[in-house]
């Protein structure tokens, strides 16, 4: 991120309990720490748990006139509902992230985005966290994106977490690491 002018945005999306919200104001937080502009826009269907949830996160080296996103540079789907009600904004040439464990690759019938497919529900399982999905999908998203340090997002839990939860934030470490190290591994293989 070398340009003068930076300017990102997405949306992260999926049903309540799914943790779509914490992906993003981890995302948001570990920018803000970075020094960057940003804004977090969370919403909730009405249902609240097991209903729609998504966000937007927008970051920019500018101030950021308006929270509010139309066409993202990526999608986080972590349901098929949401890539169904997102995918079609993105940008071309954006990206969407697909939690492969609930939406197969072929439902993404655009072929001018990147498709990014990690079955973070198989691998949360295999490493016997099947709550951590949502923070494997983050270190697998931020590794392939780049967007913020992986470091600062390590930093921002304490922040963004209730401290209720803070017992909780190794195995979140962890499993952000996870998601990190499958892209790794995953990297040279065309997804």
């Amino acid at each position: 991120m070398t340009d003068k002018h930076f300017y990102y945005d997405l949306i992260v999306a999926g049903f309540g309990g799914q943790g779509v919200l914490a992906i993003g104001n981890l995302i948001a937080y570990a920018a803000m720490k970075e020094g960057k502009h940003v804004t977090y826009l969370p919403t909730y269907g009405v249902e609240m748990r097991g209903g729609s949830a998504n966000c937007t996160v927008v970051i920019s080296s500018r101030e950021i006139g308006s929270p509010i996103v139309q066409r993202p540079h990526a999608l986080i789907a972590m349901n098929l509902p949401s890539l169904i009600k997102f995918g079609p904004r993105v940008l071309p040439k954006g990206l969407i992230f697909l939690n492969s464990s609930l939406i197969n690759r072929e439902e993404v019938t655009r072929d001018d985005v990147e498709v990014f497919p990690v079955p973070v529900n198989e691998i949360a399982i295999e490493n016997g966290s099947p709550r951590m999905a949502n923070m494997i999908a983050l270190g697998a998203f931020i590794e392939k994106t780049r967007l913020v340090g992986i470091s600062s997002i390590f930093d921002s839990l304490e922040k963004v977490f209730d401290e209720r939860h803070h017992r909780h934030i190794p195995d979140n470490i962890k499993a952000i690491q996870i998601g990190s190290e499958y892209v790794k591994k995953h990297m040279s293989v065309h997804f």
